[in-house]
């Protein structure tokens, strides 16, 4: 069989030049064709009574058609200084005929063709996976050009333009929601399986700078499917440079970067070929040097030998299987670049996580509210609230979204002389009163009695919980305390005991945030170990460490711990749609920040590896029984029969990776209490 999907080879002299009037089925159509040709010369030749020139037309016509492709591919390669499998079948077709067995010759490339046939046709059903993805874009847009609405080609689109979205149809362009609220169905380029919502960002300008937040809420694909209603989006990629333009490009692209087992693999049909041809050689030397048999029988037995040596299946083995599964990957939202990375994830033993964005959400909350006492609760939030609200201190916004909701309805109050203390806090005026809301710092400077003793207790407790906590007073009273912590993502703890439950046996947190906050997302996680106070290099020096115990992963946003994840056996990105960096910086992306597709991740490469494993034992394990059979006289045609099969049993239990399915991980772990 020859090796077209194999990393090792150029397209097949069909796919390079052309297929013809039959287009790509012409493959497909000649091995038929050879196959009625070869059953017609063996019903000629053995159940009618017919002159001898037609079997023997028929068989010839049979050579043509069934070795028409594989001669135009054999050339290329021979070319290329290589010899492979397709040079020794026709070499054993050659065989065949020049001994007389042409009825023999016939079945091998009529097989053989057909086997080929069938092998691209299977393969191409993972490309067909990632070709179709082209076909969600629209060719078409509508634009708004002032008040009027144009429809124009995509490739016209350029970064600025307005893209009139009509509902439930297809995005054309990846872009920014300006007007309009809709829910749009993104499983096409993140497998998000839920629509998400989409509303229009607050400052159109800041966010084409990139000054301003842009969140998955206003974010839009091509080629997604808006809901019900109009969207107006402004274009901030063009066609060519869209995300689901570079995940198509970059899966197609996958086998650029190989696994180990497909290196192996290549280095070792180098020397495997030409062995064969040797021992080939050998077999009819042997004979012949013996005497005990005439050399056409001889001739035949090498070129028997020769079907039965030719490394089909074990060069068709990890391809097929790395092609599936980086196929399925994407449809799962999640981009692998190649077997490299695909194999390697398998491997790993350890994980380590970046905390902010990927173990929690990157956006701090109000976690605790204690009260010197019960009764003054309401004055403390009321209080609060009047202040953050004037604050621009980085933690009032999260302090003023959590707690405005809980004040007393009609116990409003207007702060003024809002002033922020640098490192400290911030102090203000409510109602005439003066008031504090700041660390314990603030408070040891402005009170020489220092803070209560219940007020430094509650403090105390809430930092080892990992919590920022803040002191509120209000006219030289003391209110309570505030903390505030970025929290862990709902699906995070899923996630470590499902990857637990896979084997990875050593994750670990690495943050630039203080010891205690590291702890506390470790603890809560029930990860094993945390690492915090940590630099770029810090990051990296652990990564190494890690490495030294076995594969590691490094998960982090693809850019901030672009270091560490280089220096990982993985790096993996998270929220990777959208974000050119990250695609390019991470060897598997997450297409959204749901760290719930990671398990799903992990245990398709390690399915990837054990399809891998028992492709390459069959491929072995055939191989080493054919060889001594045709030694002891097994014929050409069940030789040709069994090396065929187990091409095509290879390919087939490789596209069993199309529908890998593992609990719900599919479709990831669901967003839970995310922040506002």
């Amino acid at each position: 069989m020859t090796t077209a999907a194999a990393n090792t080879r150029p397209p097949r002299a069909d796919s390079a030049h052309g297929h013809g009037l039959l287009g790509p089925r012409a493959e497909m159509v000649a091995a038929i064709a050879s196959g009625v040709t070869y059953t017609g010369g063996m019903v000629s030749k053995y159940l009618l009574d017919t002159p001898g020139w037609l079997p023997a037309s028929l068989f010839a016509a049979t050579y043509l058609l069934g070795g028409f492709f594989t001669v135009r591919s054999a050339i290329d390669t021979v070319r290329r200084g290589r010899f492979e499998v397709d040079f020794l079948m026709l070499a054993a077709a050659a065989g065949a005929a020049a001994v007389g067995k042409w009825a023999e010759g016939s079945v091998l490339l009529f097989l053989f063709s057909l086997g080929h046939a069938l092998e691209e046709y299977a393969m191409s059903r993972a490309q067909r996976s990632i070709a179709a993805l082209g076909e969600l874009t629209p060719r078409t847009a509508l634009v708004r050009r002032g008040s009027d609405v144009e429809e124009i080609d995509i490739d016209e689109l350029r970064i600025g333009d307005t893209v009139v979205v009509l509902p439930n149809s297809r995005l054309s362009a990846d872009g920014v929601v300006v007007a309009g609220v809709s829910a749009v169905d993104e499983s096409s380029v993140t497998g998000e399986s839920m629509p998400v919502d989409k509303q229009p960002v607050a400052d159109r300008q800041q966010a084409l700078s990139g000054r301003g937040a842009v969140t998955e809420a206003h974010r839009v694909f091509a080629g997604t499917l808006n809901g019900s209603g109009a969207l107006d989006v402004v274009v901030t990629a063009r066609a060519e440079d869209s995300t689901l333009a570079r995940v198509i490009a970059m899966v197609r692209d996958a086998d650029t970067q190989k696994s180990p087992t497909q290196r192996f693999i290549d280095r070792f049909q180098l020397w495997y070929v030409p062995a064969v041809i040797a021992g080939v050689l050998a077999v009819i030397g042997v004979g012949m040097v013996a005497g005990s048999e005439p050399f056409a029988e001889s001739f035949y037995r090498g070129m028997v030998v020769l079907v039965a040596a030719s490394p089909c299946a074990l060069a068709i083995a990890t391809p097929s299987a790395v092609l599936a599964a980086v196929a399925r990957a994407a449809q799962a939202g999640v981009l692998a670049k190649g077997g490299g990375p695909l194999e390697s994830l398998g491997r790993v033993t350890s994980i380590a996580f970046d905390k902010t964005g990927t173990l929690t959400w990157g956006q701090p909350r109000v976690t605790d509210l204690v009260p010197v006492r019960e009764s003054l609760r309401d004055r403390l939030i009321t209080t609060v609230v009047a202040v953050e609200s004037f604050s621009d201190h980085p933690l009032a916004a999260a302090i003023t979204r959590d707690l405005a909701q809980q004040a007393p309805a009609g116990t409003e109050n207007t702060a003024t002389q809002v002033n922020s203390v640098t490192g400290r806090g911030v102090t203000a005026l409510v109602d005439g009163r003066a008031v504090e809301i700041g660390n314990t710092t603030m408070f040891t400077e402005l009170d020489s009695d220092g803070i209560p003793d219940d007020i430094a207790a509650t403090v105390e407790h809430l930092h080892s919980l990992g919590r920022t906590t803040m002191i509120v007073r209000d006219g030289g009273v003391y209110l309570g305390v505030l903390g505030v912590m970025d929290t862990p993502r709902a699906e995070a703890a899923p996630v470590i005991a499902q990857l637990r439950a896979l084997g990875i046996h050593d994750m670990v947190v690495l943050s630039g945030d203080n010891q205690r906050v590291a702890d506390a997302v470790a603890d809560g996680l029930g990860l094993d170990a945390a690492h915090g106070g940590l630099l770029p290099q810090d990051k990296v020096a652990m990564i190494g460490q890690l490495n030294a115990r076995g594969g590691t992963a490094m998960v982090g946003d693809g850019v901030n711990d672009a270091p560490a994840m280089v220096n990982a056996s993985v790096g993996i990105a998270m929220g990777a749609g959208g974000s050119a960096v990250a695609l390019e910086t991470a060897d598997v992306a997450l297409m959204t920040d749901d760290i719930g597709r990671l398990p799903f991740a992990v245990a398709l490469s390690r399915a990837t590896a054990a399809i891998i494993r028992q492709n390459l034992t069959v491929a072995l394990l055939i191989v080493a029984a054919l060889v001594p059979a045709t030694l002891l006289g097994l014929p050409i045609g069940p030789a040709v029969f069994i090396h065929e099969g187990s091409t095509l049993l290879v390919v087939g239990n490789a596209l069993r990776l199309l529908r890998f399915r593992r609990g719900q991980e599919h479709a990831g772990i669901a967003h839970e209490n995310r922040p506002a």
